[in-house]
């Protein structure tokens, strides 16, 4: 609208500026080569007022001089067209443009609903904590999205930084909005690195693939992509080997010592999948950690030793997911050992000092793919003195004060479901859960304050800042999903959606189905 105005403005000062002598020199050339009317109604004829114009300067009698005038003006005419249209143009550009950026921000404004929404679950939340957390307590923090997870006052803390020496906090700030926004679209990506990634990934290749390799520097940013092929080859499948969903119940278990206090054995194996960490062993264990192996999530040092993990599950049907690089001493064992297990590298993994702890992974993984996610062996009781392991001496190099409050709040948030000595009951209920819609709800105003990728976009797609088409996939394998994956897969239209690792505003890559 301020646009429109400030083009009828320069009408104004363009009429004005022929009839009184004083227009610019811009101003003079359209009142000389103007049309009669203009398409916005200001009058640029050339008709009466050229005539008393050229009266009023005694030329009226002149016939010959207005003849060749008027000649001028149609051989002129083209060009004033041309001209007025260029300018309208650019006029309508700058108010679509003001247009477009107010209506974008009013879309990412969030409304007195989603403040609303953010209120609700920080207070469920501090109810949540109080009631499940032995002990914890809550506390909303100076605006809608920060809370801080507090113990008792009497807490002994006992780890210490080996850096500086200093004893872990008893208290901890985190962001609820960051967690909501990010856990749940967690729960709608793939979290296996494939090859239609790296194809799909701009410079996929150049810019990404040579860093899922050990020493891929070296490769000089796989200028020959065909030894990159190789070295990725016993690793990288074409597309996503699970999807959302594919599985209901799962338990990830952590390899805590308490879970030598319960007897958690036969519980574990009835989940529909088991997600298990490192080299934690299952034999003579089995009473306490169960038998059952669907996955095991790798850190570096264990995957260099795959002949000694796949040894650990008699079945030899874990799925073996790498959160680091593939090293050519890996690529030589599964050749020539053989080693038959599926062995993938997990997306979206950190690299060198900054890589997530395997339990956090593990998680990561378990909650794309499926439906409920219980968690076991994690060590989140009180009177937690350090970090143990049920299998070995004590390890150093944990932060499990922090990691409690954390693994509370993803209790709080409908993420996880805790099982310890203390929480033993496996009929245990989580109280002040929110709702999936309070969670919906929550993630559309946290994607507004956080400024994510389409935010609070009713298109499940609206996170895509990478399209492309997929590759083929396998018709039979969409049949044998459970109800709950084969909706998912309606939701989103059957596109199969990868994260991007630090991307501004948490963009996705998105494979489009062709039917």
């Amino acid at each position: 609208m301020v646009a429109l105005q400030e083009l009828l403005k320069i009408c104004r000062i363009i009429t004005l500026g022929k009839r009184n002598r004083i227009a610019g020199p811009i101003s003079a050339w359209i009142v000389r080569f103007g049309p009669k009317k203009s398409s916005m109604g200001c009058s640029l004829s050339r008709s009466e007022e050229s005539f008393s114009s050229f009266e009023s300067r005694g030329l009226g009698s002149h016939s010959e001089s207005i003849y060749s005038s008027d000649h001028q003006f149609y051989l002129m005419r083209p060009l004033q067209l041309g001209f007025l249209l260029v300018l309208a143009s650019g006029l309508s550009a700058i108010l679509i443009y003001f247009t477009g950026t107010s209506n974008l921000f009013e879309t990412r404004r969030p409304s007195d609903e989603d403040l609303e929404a953010l209120q609700s679950l920080q207070s469920g939340f501090q109810k949540c904590v109080s009631a499940n957390g032995l002990g914890l307590q809550a506390a909303s923090g100076n605006d809608y999205c920060l809370v801080t997870i507090s113990f008792p006052s009497g807490t002994a803390s006992k780890w210490k930084d080996p850096k500086t020496g200093e004893l872990e906090g008893l208290s901890f700030d985190f962001n609820l909005c960051e967690a909501v926004a990010t856990w749940e679209q967690v729960r709608n990506s793939t979290t296996i690195l494939t090859k239609e990634f790296i194809d799909a990934l701009p410079n996929g290749w150049k810019d990404y693939a040579w860093r899922r390799i050990n020493k891929g520097v070296l490769l000089n940013h796989c200028a020959n992509k065909t030894l990159c092929m190789e070295k990725l080859s016993l690793v990288l499948p074409e597309t996503p080997p699970y999807y959302p969903r594919q599985f209901g119940r799962c338990a990830v278990i952590g390899n805590s010592g308490d879970l030598l206090q319960t007897r958690f054995g036969k519980e574990i194996d009835s989940y529909d999948a088991v997600i298990r960490e490192n080299g934690a062993p299952i034999q003579n264990y089995t009473e306490y950690v169960g038998k059952k192996s669907t996955f095991r999530l790798l850190n570096r040092g264990s995957a260099k030793a795959l002949d000694k993990v796949v040894e650990l599950d008699e079945t030899r049907k874990e799925a073996l997911i790498i959160k680091t690089t593939i090293h050519d001493i890996m690529n030589q064992m599964i050749q020539e050992i053989p080693i038959k297990n599926s062995v993938y590298l997990m997306l979206g993994a950190s690299f060198g000092s900054a890589a997530k702890g395997t339990g956090l992974k593990a998680l990561e993984f378990a909650l794309s793919i499926c439906e409920s996610v219980d968690i076991y062996g994690f060590t989140v009781d009180p009177g937690y003195k350090e970090w143990t392991r049920y299998f070995s001496e004590s390890r150093k190099g944990h932060t499990p004060m922090h990691g409690r409050a954390y693994y509370q709040m993803m209790e709080c948030l409908g993420l996880i479901r805790i099982h310890s000595p203390t929480r033993a009951d496996p009929n245990r209920v989580v109280r002040w859960v929110p709702s999936q819609s309070a969670i919906r709800a929550a993630r559309i105003a946290s994607e507004k304050l956080l400024r994510r990728v389409g935010p609070g976009s009713a298109d499940p797609l609206g996170a895509c800042v990478i399209t492309t088409k997929q590759v083929k996939r396998k018709s039979t394998l969409v049949s044998i999903f459970r109800k709950a994956a084969v909706d998912h897969q309606k939701y989103v239209k059957a596109t199969t959606m990868y994260p991007l690792e630090h991307r501004p505003g948490h963009g996705m890559l998105c494979t489009l189905s062709t039917n």
